[in-house]
């Protein structure tokens, strides 16, 4: 990998250590992905990597992408495209463009040129037509998927499950799939990969995982578990925004309510259940996004 799009990817496994847990039999330890880069960390690095690799071998100098207003992963691409040197273009979902909203903020700061669209344009944005278009449009652009997933975010999270010490389980929170498909790619046959949904009516994403990892149409070793999304993408209880700021007094994770702090409610949950057998050790991927706290903070939801 040249050097320009090189950061260091060494981060803690932190052992959470509870006496709960140990009559449980239980071990959890968790991937602190989140520590991965100030401002690149987490799932958004692991994807964007081969990403951009893929954007320098098609001679593309700039990079275009997709996300709503207080977007992580609009957050890690204007943050690249400063450290990197890239101009860096994001397609807002509107219908507004908040300017006091800190995800927006710092997208500017970055240099990102931000173009809001209406609700029904942006739901174009996987559309081949209107790529086609954009393409036209901004010659020099590679352009990215909302979320960064694509077939070039899979090896990424692949050589993250390969860095790991052993285990039995391996789960991270899923939003759009590439991240549990390069986990499903990157482990072997005896872990068991679970991959916990944070938005409602979230089944569909079995097939995309599928259609991302060639392992995961053959191997029955990884589930998308369902009943954990918080009343949808974006939301969550109370109860669960307690959760998360009990886990960082507690055991110093810092955990935000929308991905990591849903896997963890999970995680609790099933373990309260009995869901895995005693003697099980299980390696939770913190993804990142504590950018998204002071957009919470901001719309006075926390």
């Amino acid at each position: 990998m040249p050097a320009s799009f090189k950061i260091n990817e060494t981060t803690i496994t932190q052992t959470i250590d509870d006496p709960w847990l140990k009559s449980k039999g239980i071990e959890l330890l968790v991937k602190r992905d989140d520590l991965l880069h100030p401002l690149i960390n987490g799932n958004k690095w692991r994807k964007l990597k081969y990403n951009l690799l893929q954007m320098q071998s098609q001679n593309k100098t700039e990079l275009l992408t997709f996300g709503g207003a207080f977007s992580n992963h609009i957050h890690a691409c204007a943050a690249a495209g400063k450290i990197f040197g890239l101009k860096t273009y994001g397609i807002i979902r509107g219908p507004n463009l908040d300017l006091s909203n800190p995800t927006i903020q710092f997208a500017q700061q970055c240099g990102m040129q931000l173009h809001v669209v209406n609700r029904i344009e942006y739901k174009l944005r996987n559309d081949s037509q209107y790529l086609a278009e954009l393409q036209e449009k901004f010659p020099d652009a590679y352009i990215l998927a909302e979320g960064g997933t694509n077939t070039y975010a899979v090896p990424g999270c692949a050589e993250l499950a390969q860095s790991l010490p052993e285990h039995d389980y391996l789960i991270c929170p899923t939003g759009s799939g590439g991240t549990l498909a390069g986990l499903i790619e990157g482990s072997n046959t005896a872990t068991q990969i679970i991959g916990i949904a944070v938005l409602k009516q979230a089944q569909y994403l079995t097939d995309e995982v599928r259609e991302l990892s060639c392992k995961a149409q053959s191997q029955t070793n990884w589930q998308l578990l369902c009943d954990f999304h918080g009343g949808g993408y974006g939301k969550f209880t109370p109860e669960l925004w307690a959760f998360c700021q009990n886990i960082d007094i507690k055991y110093n994770l810092p955990l935000e309510p929308i991905y990591s702090g849903k896997m963890m409610y999970a995680i609790w949950n099933l373990i309260e259940q009995d869901y895995f057998p005693p003697g099980s050790k299980i390696i939770a991927i913190h993804t990142g996004g504590l950018q998204g706290l002071e957009g919470l903070k901001y719309r006075k939801l926390i």
